[in-house]
């Protein structure tokens, strides 16, 4: 027979149950340990390796001063198997919203919007619930913060919801804002590679 963990030097008479069937031996005053996982389920929650996704935009990495960028993410659902206090605990880390941060000092959320990517020809016209307009040319770092929330089971039980959540940030993504401007120029680019506004010249 085995004595659980909380028992010290436990000691056996030779005897057999009247049943016939195994019997459990339990400490004088046996712990709760459903009790003890929940008291630090939340940190071991926000311990967890916890994919934050990536950010994305459209274009990138450039983009035009004015005109809607539009943003998403792709974060998902995430399931893990731990032991605490020796049992078997499933862990599923849920994203429930999200907030973006655009680097020029302006935010979105937090929303329950993930985005979601538009074909090419849309790009810079198109107005999505995470586009973002920037107003000024420059390089900016942007990111998203995905709030999770979580459940846990104990040996296969029913899952339980986690009082508490797991932000997690995405690394940062540059964004290089330009403009655009018009000129009236006598030759293409093919004709003279030194005309206004071709690759390799210098704006005037």
């Amino acid at each position: 027979m085995k004595a659980p963990k909380a028992v010290t030097n436990p000691t056996f008479t030779d005897w057999q149950p009247a049943d016939g069937k195994p019997a459990c031996l339990y400490d004088a005053e046996p712990q709760n340990v459903l009790a003890d996982i929940a008291a630090r389920i939340l940190t071991d929650f926000r311990q967890l390796p916890v994919n934050p996704g990536t950010l994305q935009a459209q274009p990138f990495p450039h983009t035009l001063k004015g005109a809607p960028t539009n943003f998403y993410t792709t974060t998902t659902a995430q399931t893990f198997d731990v032991t605490i206090l020796g049992q078997a605990v499933h862990l599923t880390a849920t994203p429930t919203s999200y907030t973006y941060t655009f680097g020029d000092g302006t935010t979105l959320g937090p929303t329950p919007a993930t985005g979601y990517s538009i074909p090419q020809t849309e790009w810079l016209t198109t107005q999505t619930r995470t586009s973002h307009t920037y107003t000024n040319t420059g390089n900016y770092p942007a990111t998203v913060t995905t709030t999770f929330t979580g459940t846990y089971s104990v040996n296969n039980g029913p899952p339980l919801p986690i009082n508490g959540t797991l932000n997690l940030t995405t690394p940062p993504i540059t964004i290089q804002v330009w403009k655009t401007e018009r000129a009236l120029v006598a030759d293409t680019c093919q004709q003279n590679p030194q005309s206004w506004g071709c690759p390799g010249t210098e704006a005037k």
